[in-house]
């Protein structure tokens, strides 16, 4: 059986992006920093999501998603581009 735990993390002010997941119950961060977007991925990345959704928003704030999790096998980083 495969198992995956997905995360999405969006502007906390952001009432449009991720309101599917959020009302179905899944993870959905809002973070009000957003030059905190690398530590909450980090955060999930270390209780062991393996797929993170992030809107294109927040996804400009952060200086680890090419560098480091690009090429990383384990974590899928999605940018959502709507």
């Amino acid at each position: 059986m495969i198992k995956i735990k997905i995360s999405w993390i969006k502007a906390e002010n952001d009432y449009k992006n991720f309101l599917i997941p959020q009302r179905l119950g899944f993870n959905v961060i809002g973070i009000n920093n957003y030059e905190d977007v690398d530590n909450h991925i980090r955060e999930l990345i270390n209780k062991e999501y393996d797929t993170i959704v992030i809107s294109n928003e927040l996804a400009g704030f952060s200086e680890d998603i090419i560098k480091k999790y690009s090429k990383d096998k384990n974590v899928k980083i999605i940018i959502n581009k709507s």
